[in-house]
């Protein structure tokens, strides 16, 4: 009965919602802060395809046909009964593949985390992330040191979403309601490998028959209902994403599944092929130039790259599809880059390391010519956000929200971009108006963007504000206020306002 009482308020709010609707319509109101958001507005739920579960018909009342409108509340009722419940779970659920001979390094199931969402035809699956190794010597201190990322034995049975995963909407405004798809990372071969454990290999790399044997099964939980599947990963989990796009769209299509439409989202996975600050032999996973590392990994792992990308190269240099820049143009799927412009992961492989000592004139000059290299490889990229910060991964981070270019916040961004493919428009020509999709910061120092990550001491654990950071990095206030031509009093003031 009190389940029942509560539909009939909910009821009346509606219909003294309709008020409230004419004035935020008309641009009444101030905006809220960010953990006072609530769940998108009717009409930006449409757009980004989120279904509304609950709608009553209010002229059946007018009609006198009270049966009908009472069947409507009791069909309301029971579906808010698990709403009401105080159990309610935001948990993904552990699942080992069925396939058991599509397996994680050490032999052990492969799987995946599930929340269903009810009623929504979105879906939207994650690659982890975590390095990778190349040969048996760090493979095994690999397994010794983070078995997690090679083996599924001790994965818990449940996972809470973080970030776009979450299914709390103050968290996730547009993709709160998807269907959510957590792949750990237990293959350590970007997500690309197809090889077997075998007598003459001690590990199996089978990255990329794992996303396959995934969606597969999804098909028979809901995703075959589908209408957009989003592929979503960070750092490794990032480039897999751009290795991976597009084979999972071919595979949806060979199935007879052609009305899903596709996308990827590459977060922290945009790496550069470029020449190291200092070179070093490549005996380890954090010491090898990508270029070398990848160039022995993909014949250990029997790595495979997208068709299109590997016939824009001779046999052997394959490799190349590894590097954003160059498999990007190769894509039929549409694509949203994720990058930080001063990367950590991208400085730790061309051996700058930010040990917590003010780094030298040559580091500095090469930190800010690694943020310009990437600036310019992304500039034909349509569809980007790139903030001028120094970090690692960014859309399941807490504070994914928080982070702006140009003033728009990364959700906002990829909103916008969901808007502008509604129509299947690949190339994101004519994004709606108002609603930016291709963002980047062209600020040159990292952190010279003021809403960037909190950035602490290493030893003191002290919070460090852009100055503070930039004197730590070694920055010369006098030498670089000189070289743009003002005043260095000028020059401080700008980067405390992040201009």
């Amino acid at each position: 009965m009190k389940l029942l009482h509560s539909a009939f308020l909910l009821v009346f709010l509606q219909f003294g919602s309709l008020e409230g609707r004419k004035g935020w319509r008309s641009g009444r109101g101030n905006p809220q802060p960010r953990r006072a958001q609530q769940a998108p507005p009717t009409r930006d739920r449409a757009e980004a395809g989120v279904e509304e579960s609950f709608s009553l018909d209010f002229t059946a009342v007018g009609e006198g046909n009270m049966d009908d409108f009472m069947a409507q509340i009791k069909n309301l009722a029971q579906s808010l009964y698990p709403c009401s419940s105080p159990n309610i779970k935001y948990e993904m659920r552990l699942h080992s593949l069925e396939n058991t001979s599509v397996v994680c390094n050490d032999g052990t199931p492969a799987g995946y985390y599930l929340k269903e969402s009810k009623g929504s035809k979105r879906w939207l699956i994650f690659l982890e992330g975590g390095w990778y190794c190349f040969n048996k010597e760090n493979c095994d201190t690999r397994y010794d040191t983070t078995r997690r990322l090679m083996s599924s034995t001790g994965w818990p049975q449940t996972k809470i979403g973080t970030g776009i995963l979450s299914s709390q909407p103050e968290d996730n405004p547009h993709w709160w309601n998807a269907n959510m798809v957590f792949i750990p990372y237990c293959s350590s071969d970007v997500w690309s490998g197809a090889s077997t454990k075998s007598d003459k290999s001690d590990y199996a790399f089978m990255g990329s028959l794992i996303i396959k044997e995934v969606v597969k099964e999804l098909l028979t939980k809901g995703l075959d209902n589908a209408k957009v599947l989003l592929l979503a990963g960070s750092s490794a989990g990032g480039t897999g994403v751009l290795l991976n796009v597009d084979r999972v769209a071919e595979q949806l299509q060979e199935m007879g599944h052609k009305g899903i439409q596709v996308r990827g989202l590459s977060d922290s996975g945009w790496f550069l092929d470029n020449k190291q600050y200092r070179r070093t032999d490549c005996v380890d996973t954090i010491n090898c130039a990508p270029t070398e590392a990848i160039k022995i990994g993909i014949k250990y792992w029997n790595g495979v790259v997208p068709e299109r990308c590997k016939q824009q190269f001779r046999e052997g240099e394959e490799w190349n599809c590894f590097f954003g820049y160059k498999v990007y143009p190769a894509l039929r799927s549409p694509v949203f880059v994720v990058q930080w412009l001063f990367d950590e992961a991208q400085l730790t492989l061309d051996n700058i390391h930010l040990t917590g000592q003010p780094v030298q004139e040559g580091q500095w000059l090469y930190i800010q010519n690694l943020g310009r290299e990437l600036r310019n490889t992304l500039k034909d990229v349509p569809a980007m956000f790139a903030p001028a910060c120094l970090s690692h991964e960014a859309i399941t981070r807490s504070y994914w929200m928080d982070i702006q270019v140009k003033g728009t916040s990364l959700p906002r961004a990829l909103h916008c971009w969901d808007r502008s493919l509604h129509d299947n428009n690949k190339n994101n020509k004519n994004p709606p108006k108002g609603c930016p999709v291709h963002l980047i910061d062209s600020c040159p120092w990292p952190h010279c963007n003021p809403t960037c990550p909190t950035i602490r001491d290493q030893f003191t654990g002290q919070e460090m504000n852009v100055i503070q950071f930039l004197m730590h990095m070694g920055f010369d206030v006098q030498k670089m206020a000189q070289q743009q031509g003002m005043e260095p009093n000028k020059l401080l003031g700008m980067l405390s306002s992040g201009s």
